[in-house]
């Protein structure tokens, strides 16, 4: 389980002993991604996507982003015909449910291939992934927005870096009016540092750091 704040995402990998159809006969392994939200993760209760019958854009949108984080940092010429889905369950959301996600889905990855593939030479981890949310709220860059920061940001941001320090992706929109370029390098600055101090936690939790 990983927790900013208020926000509780479970994150649980699972190993396929096979790849989608699409990539049979070549030799290489795959990543993906599930993200929900439970009903009353939400201030009010949330309807079951089930139950719909169908998943909302966002959902798609979050896991997507999720699977695209996780296979920046492997090799999957190295996973053999195997694919690992994680399963990233919201318990509690507070803001920030997508980085919690991907911060905590690369941790329950990082521990299945441990547990499956021990020992090998040829690691299929080649780096560590960690996100997290920042914005502009009352003209202040902040770091890991919660709801109420969220709700009144004049801008907004999501920052997947490595523990290199190298981008994944950046997803960054003006709520209430436009921002300049001296305040997008804030928010990148803070993401920065923000993603040091978790790869740190990342490491502990792994027994790596």
């Amino acid at each position: 389980m990983v927790r900013f704040g208020h926000t509780r995402v479970l994150c649980t990998a699972s190993l396929e002993g096979r790849v989608p159809v699409w990539m049979r006969g070549q030799g290489r392994g795959w990543v993906t991604a599930e993200y929900g939200m439970l009903p009353r993760s939400t201030h009010s209760r949330t309807v079951r996507e089930a139950s719909r019958g169908r998943q909302s854009g966002r959902t798609l949108e979050i896991q997507r982003l999720i699977g695209r984080s996780l296979r920046a940092v492997i090799d999957p010429a190295r996973l053999g015909e195997r694919q690992f889905i994680v399963d990233c369950d919201v318990i509690e959301a507070d803001g920030g449910t997508r980085t919690a996600a991907i911060t905590g889905a690369y941790v329950a990855l990082r521990q299945a291939i441990d547990a499956v593939l021990p020992g090998q030479d040829a690691r299929p981890v080649t780096g560590m992934v960690a996100a997290v949310s920042c914005g502009i709220v009352a003209g202040v860059a902040v770091l890991d927005l919660d709801y109420e920061e969220d709700s009144s940001a004049e801008a907004d941001a999501n920052f997947v870096m490595t523990d290199r320090g190298t981008i994944i992706e950046v997803q960054t929109t003006a709520e209430r009016k436009a921002f300049t370029r001296d305040q997008f390098n804030q928010l990148f600055d803070l993401a920065s540092d923000g993603i040091d101090h978790i790869v740190g936690l990342q490491r502990s939790a792994l027994g790596t750091g």
